[in-house]
C-alpha cells in the first residue's frame, strides 16, 4: 500500500488551522480539491465519531468512485491532540475493490516562524485504485485552499 506526505508552512496560528480541521463548515469550504466541491452530511468531533462527506467534481470527465461525480467517504477520528495531530480513518463508499481498503490520515502541526505552522499530512495505505502522484496533487490544492481560508477568517 502507497504513501504519501505533504507538508506546507501556512501563514497562521496552530490554534486556527487545528480548528479548520475539525469545524465541520470550514472543512466543507476548503477540504476539496481544486475541481470539486465539498458536502459534509454528519459531523461528531470526538474520538470514534467522525464525518460523512461528498466531493463532487466540477468537470464532467472525471468519474467518481462512488457514483458519476461524487467521491463519498467516512472519516473516523482516531485521535484528536489539539494544535498538535489529528488522525483519521477514511474508507470510501464504492462498489470498486480498489477502493476497498481503509486509508489513515494524520495531520500534524508544527509552529513556525512569525506565527506560522508547519502542515504536515502522512496518507497510509492508500487504496490501490488511488493514484498516489493524484492524491499528493489533490492533497497540495486542498492545502493550498485551507491557506486562503484561513487568510480570510
Amino acid at each position: 500500500m502507497a504513501t504519501t506526505t505533504n507538508s506546507k508552512i501556512i501563514r497562521a496560528t496552530k490554534h486556527k488551522i487545528y480548528t479548520a480541521f475539525t469545524d465541520r463548515n470550514a472543512l466543507e469550504g476548503w477540504l476539496a480539491p481544486t475541481n470539486m466541491v465539498g458536502k459534509i452530511h454528519n459531523f461528531d468531533l470526538k474520538v470514534g465519531g467522525g464525518y460523512s462527506m461528498s466531493l463532487f467534481y466540477l468537470d464532467s470527465e472525471t468519474a467518481g468512485k462512488t457514483s458519476e461525480n461524487e467521491d463519498r467517504f467516512y472519516a473516523t477520528f482516531v485521535e484528536l491532540k489539539p494544535y498538535e495531530k489529528i488522525v483519521q480513518t477514511i474508507h470510501f463508499r464504492s462498489d470498486n475493490p480498489g477502493f476497498a481498503d481503509e486509508m489513515t490520515m494524520e495531520v500534524l502541526l508544527e509552529g513556525a516562524a512569525n506565527n506560522a505552522t508547519k502542515v504536515t499530512i502522512v496518507f497510509r495505505n492508500i487504496p490501490v485504485g488511488i493514484d498516489p502522484k493524484d492524491n499528493e496533487t489533490g492533497t497540495e490544492q486542498s492545502l493550498e485552499k485551507l491557506a486562503r481560508y484561513v487568510a480570510e477568517d
